[in-house]
């Protein structure tokens, strides 16, 4: 059987043998040092002026939409859309915190919103943001959206949990944005067992994301900021500054062991991002070009597509449940991703007023025809030919 995953991080031996080693010898494995230099690392990779480390990347989707809501950048009531298609705690976090989630839907031929799938619910829906998916990692026409909406006033988050290191337009997913989300789960592109983050360039929402982080208190903040923070305030007291709560918070911050193994990961991670890349194009090559029983997958649009896992979207349900037959007990498969969220019960639950995102959409068809397979560097050459095999044989 090959597994969605094969290790829990990239040369797993050398880092469990220097994790080893790092707590026995650590003074302290609350948040401290080791996460603060991860923060500085991957702003560097990701090319951000700020990160916020985080205990995993729904915590990261839930804190960004909760610091926006205590800058008032967005209130309860209104209108968030999402990409149909995704993660549940993508759109749970929306919900939760008392706004509308709207679903937007997807290109069969990107499995992402486009802009000409924004501007078709704009004609709608009077959007106050959207949290957009970056699926798998492919995107669409980013560049047009983020256009649209600058032009209206809509605040573009994205959501890169499963996109880490793709490029569009000679520029990174993730960055196209106010502010991105990362996970460091297991199953991601790069693992530090559990773990997250937020990209952003904006100074002020970094400071809130830090105060969400920590159940709303200043003690990860700078010097300047605390200052700040106090005066306004009134808070000159160092005894009860330590236990001041200045907004709604939560406690999403991460551990020290977090921190160090992201540290050693992220020295391997353009290597990581190589090879899921080359094995996507090897098995793109062959199973979206050699059969006509998928939908073809556009990627080529892109300067770098950093493969999360191979997405295979059949023209007939009958064809996906012949081909979940075929991979039994050889090749570990799992819906996309969420599948539809329209389709979910949680959903329905809390916002059956927006469940209908049009008759026979593509988020349907693809939660009902789609399958993935697990992309990752350890894969052999012999596993690949295994994949083509099944995929285009049958």
């Amino acid at each position: 059987m090959i597994k969605l995953i094969k290790s829990t991080f990239y040369e797993e031996s050398k880092t469990k043998i220097a994790l080893t080693k790092f707590i026995s010898k650590a003074k302290i494995l609350s948040f401290g040092p080791e996460c603060i230099k991860f923060e500085k690392k991957f702003s560097q990779y990701q090319k951000r002026k700020y990160t916020v480390f985080v205990n995993s990347g729904s915590s990261a989707n839930l804190a960004i939409i909760q610091s926006l809501l205590n800058l008032g950048r967005l209130k309860r009531g209104d209108l968030v859309g999402f990409s149909a298609l995704t993660w549940s705690t993508n759109t749970m976090p929306i919900i939760e915190l008392g706004l509308n989630a709207v679903p937007i839907d997807v290109e069969l031929s990107t499995l992402n919103v486009s802009s000409v799938k924004l501007l078709d619910a704009l004609k709608k829906h009077q959007l106050k943001a959207l949290f957009i998916t970056n699926l798998l990692g492919f995107c669409d026409d980013l560049e047009k959206i983020k256009k649209i909406c600058d032009k209206k006033g809509i605040l573009l988050i994205e959501d890169n949990c499963e996109s880490l290191g793709s490029k569009y337009k000679n520029k990174l997913l993730g960055n196209f944005g106010i502010a991105s989300t990362f996970s460091f789960y297991v199953g991601h592109h790069m693992s530090t067992i559990e773990g997250g983050a937020v990209c952003t360039d904006d100074e002020e929402l970094a400071t809130m994301l830090k105060l969400v982080r920590a159940h709303g208190w200043d003690r990860n903040l700078s010097l300047s900021n605390q200052r700040i923070i106090r005066d306004k305030h009134k808070v000159n007291s160092t005894f009860y500054s330590r236990y001041t709560f200045y907004d709604l918070g939560y406690n999403f911050r991460p551990t020290e062991i977090n921190g160090f193994i992201g540290n050693i990961q992220i020295k391997y991670l353009d290597q990581i991002l190589k090879k899921r890349n080359s094995n996507f194009v090897k098995l793109a090559e062959k199973i979206y070009k050699e059969t006509d029983k998928y939908f073809p997958i556009e990627y080529r649009h892109m300067d770098f597509h950093s493969n999360f896992a191979v997405p295979i979207i059949c023209k007939s349900a009958s064809v996906r449940d012949q081909l979940v037959k075929a991979c039994e007990n050889k090749l570990e498969i799992r819906p996309i991703v969420g599948g539809d969220m329209t389709q979910q019960p949680f959903f329905n639950k809390y916002m059956q007023k927006y469940s209908h995102i049009g008759t026979r959409s593509n988020a349907e068809l693809i939660h009902k025809q789609g399958l993935y397979f697990g992309n990752n560097p350890e894969l052999t050459k012999k596993e690949i030919t295994l994949i083509i095999k099944i995929f285009c044989n049958g």
